[in-house]
């Protein structure tokens, strides 16, 4: 069996609905599965049960008949994520998600059933952050301190979700999307693959390609950074060696 990933860069596209964006995309994500288990801890407790509504409302939306469990409402996470067969990790901060699931303990079953092709991943924003060896190509603010930054691990790359480009004219004097990334490649020898809004990465064994609706920036270190469209094939990525600080 083969993994299985479907990577978001965000899950609601301006003046479009929540995932009615990538609608297609995760008809074949899902592949007939029924039952998905949504992980809401990049969001603060009290908005977990509201959030997860918030998706449950997106699936019956674009008419999905499929039914979504907020991985909170279970006594048991990680029992429950070694019979899963679906797994939906939300959006929000990417540094309280994942001292969350270093709480729960579920980091290594989850590595362990996806590599696996036991258990399909999706994620969104933070989510799709999880996905990469750590969290170290995030945008958010630390407002929570990870013992490690050390991720899923699912993929051999980093991703920047919401990748955003230099605004031709802006007089904002601080660092772009860009040059955060640079930096992060100063002292990381792995690609990071810039996420434009409303596109996505899937990835099925050793075959990853990017869809959506736009074109994709990837970074690596002593090379210009390239434009990539929709439909490219990226399996490359998935073959290349990865150099990080050894203190991640």
């Amino acid at each position: 069996m083969e993994d299985n990933l479907l990577l978001l860069s965000n899950s609601k596209t301006h003046n479009m609905g929540y995932l009615a964006h990538a609608r297609e995309a995760l008809l074949d994500f899902l592949d007939g599965h029924r039952t998905i288990y949504f992980a809401p801890y990049a969001a603060a407790k009290t908005a977990y049960d509201s959030y997860t509504a918030t998706i449950q409302e997106a699936f019956k939306a674009n008419d999905f008949d499929v039914k979504v469990i907020g991985l909170h409402t279970v006594d048991q996470p990680a029992m429950t994520l070694r019979e899963a067969e679906v797994l939906f990790v939300g959006g929000g901060n990417s540094f309280r998600l994942l001292k969350t699931l270093q709480q729960l303990d579920v980091l290594n079953v989850v590595r362990e059933r996806v590599t696996g092709g036991e258990l399909r991943y999706m994620g969104s924003s933070a989510g799709t952050n999880m996905s990469c060896p750590t969290l170290r190509t995030t945008n958010d603010m630390p407002i929570v301190q990870p013992t490690s930054f050390a991720s899923f691990g699912l993929i051999p790359f980093q991703i920047n979700p919401h990748y955003q480009d230099p605004v031709v004219g802006s007089t904002h004097m601080g660092e772009t999307r860009e040059d955060r990334i640079l930096e992060f490649l100063e002292e990381n020898d792995v690609p990071v693959v810039g996420l434009r809004e409303g596109s996505w990465l899937r990835k099925r064994g050793a075959h990853l390609t990017l869809d959506g609706l736009t074109a994709a920036r990837i970074f690596r270190r002593h090379t210009e950074p390239q434009e990539y469209q929709p439909g490219s094939d990226l399996s490359w990525l998935l073959t290349l060696h990865a150099t990080f600080d050894q203190n991640r």
